[in-house]
């Protein structure tokens, strides 16, 4: 029997938290992945590190490892290909760094607080879902609580059987937050697989694309430049956001409060994700 279409307000907005509402740029993992993998005698670029950012930190070391440079840098240092047992050995030194990393890039994004509170005066519950693991975020939200940052929920990489980009963590999150249906939700993310995972939930999504991993720039690197530089970094930031199917793309969360009344605007047409 197919469901009738929602026309009801939207109940709850799920953020990413590394370059959505924290940690400009998403800079904090990047320096600990290349560490990570220069410990086993293996040289990775900030690049390669970027590229499968959003993903559970253990699978994002291993697409890191099977990039095709990568493995065969790997298969010359070690004499066999990459694999999982490499990715666990790889992680056990990556968790404890990102743990270390993260005190140092726990500034909130300009206007994140202020727009989480923006979605709080319209009666929104708040999530959050993050490739982060459950140690990291016992060392990160302390940290952005301190700023005035406290989702209602928090579902880490590692707390089911599989995260992005599946949907299993906003799935926690509908339930933890005793939200429904998921057309009534909004993810906001700054990675590609941020935000397959709110469409594989049947959420709304909106992709953040100069605060987050696509840019990679801190506040006052951004700040600096002018227009004219920032418009071709928003143009492939956002286009890589849009490819993975983003329903909009704003240039920070700080953008996000402007943006709900046509969410809303298109729920009471019948409109769906």
């Amino acid at each position: 029997m197919t469901r009738p279409a929602y026309r009801g307000p939207l109940r709850a907005v799920v953020f990413d938290w590394a370059g959505t509402v924290i940690d400009h740029g998403s800079r904090a993992p990047m320096g600990a992945f290349v560490r990570a993998f220069a410990e086993f005698g293996v040289a990775i670029s900030i690049a390669d590190a970027r590229g499968p950012m959003g993903l559970p930190k253990w699978d994002h070391i291993m697409a890191v490892g099977r990039l095709a440079h990568v493995s065969a840098a790997w298969q010359a240092r070690h004499g066999h290909a990459f694999g999982p047992g490499d990715a666990d050995r790889i992680f056990s030194v990556f968790e404890p760094m990102t743990v270390a990393a993260v005190r140092d890039h726990a500034d909130m994004i300009p206007g994140a607080v202020a727009a989480v509170a923006a979605c709080r005066a319209r009666g929104l519950a708040i999530g959050s879902t993050t490739g982060y693991t459950r140690p990291i975020l016992r060392e990160l939200a302390p940290l952005a609580a301190a700023h005035g940052y406290a989702p209602d929920c928090l579902v880490c990489a590692g707390d089911l059987a599989a995260g992005r980009p599946t949907p299993l963590m906003m799935y926690r999150c509908f339930a933890d937050l005793g939200v429904f249906p998921p057309e009534a939700v909004v993810k906001v993310d700054d990675t590609a697989p941020g935000i397959a995972e709110g469409l594989a939930a049947g959420t709304w999504t909106v992709g953040v694309a100069l605060t987050g991993n696509e840019t990679g720039l801190s506040a006052e690197e951004l700040a600096a430049l002018d227009e004219s530089a920032r418009h071709p970094i928003r143009a492939r930031a956002s286009s890589v956001l849009r490819a993975a199917g983003a329903h909009w793309v704003i240039d920070s969360v700080a953008d996000l409060p402007q943006l709900l009344p046509e969410i809303e605007s298109r729920l009471e047409r019948g409109e769906t994700p």
